[in-house]
């Protein structure tokens, strides 16, 4: 028996956000995926991911009784914690300034910020507030690997992610990367290398609602090796 959990429109689509699946031994996670297909009238979702454990699978792994799958549609982007937490997920407003702050040491010639800030219109329709949901314990290892590696990847000092869940009004803000280090040419490479890849394999969904309508937002595709089609 293994549990699946799914997020965002992949919700919709298994009609729960979790179900308990019998299989036999020895099955993997293509065969839980033609499971699932033949149960539903809709084929599954084209280039989504899935998670083993919390951990990024693929097709060919063998379950094993007990463990929890996750259907991973792509990603549109713990608990809160302390100010020395340098990543983390939170249900209350980002206090941008507070953080930036407390990013600063004398050692550092520059301080990058970048700010994801909700906005009153998408493609030309008019936004009333968004819905932030992720798959916690997974998006948290996710943020923090990915700070170990900017530091490691561009020498930078000091970095850190906070994103909010939950839902957020226009002017919010959804997403804040400080990168703080010596020089600015490594801050900016950081910062950018941050949220670019944040948006790509870090699990948190996005549902836009519209005055005419709420839509999950279209994710940017998985990177190479990780989407299952």
């Amino acid at each position: 028996m293994v549990r699946v959990i799914s997020f965002g429109v992949l919700k919709d689509w298994l009609g729960a956000g979790e179900c308990a699946v019998e299989l036999p031994e020895g099955a993997t996670v293509a065969e839980l995926l033609a499971h699932l297909n033949r149960s539903k009238p809709v084929p599954l979702h084209r280039g989504l991911a899935i998670s083993v454990n919390a951990e990024f699978s693929y097709a060919s792994h063998v379950l094993r009784d007990g463990d929890e799958v996750g259907l991973l549609p792509p990603v549109s982007g713990g608990v809160d914690a302390g100010p020395e937490r340098s990543t983390m997920l939170t249900q209350a407003p980002i206090d941008t300034a507070k953080i930036i702050a407390s990013a600063k040491q004398g050692e550092d010639g520059a301080v990058v910020v970048f700010d994801g800030i909700v906005r009153n219109q998408t493609r030309g329709r008019q936004t009333l507030y968004l819905d932030y949901e992720a798959y916690e314990e997974m998006a948290t290892r996710q943020m923090a690997e990915l700070a170990r590696e900017a530091r490691s990847q561009f020498g930078v000092r000091h970095v850190t992610i906070v994103h909010r869940l939950g839902r957020l009004q226009i002017g919010e803000s959804s997403v804040l990367i400080v990168v703080a280090s010596a020089h600015r040419g490594q801050a900016f490479d950081a910062c950018r290398w941050l949220i670019d890849t944040l948006k790509k394999t870090v699990p948190i969904w996005k549902k836009e609602t519209f005055v005419d309508g709420a839509v999950w937002a279209d994710g940017e595709p998985f990177p190479p090796g990780l989407a299952v089609d």
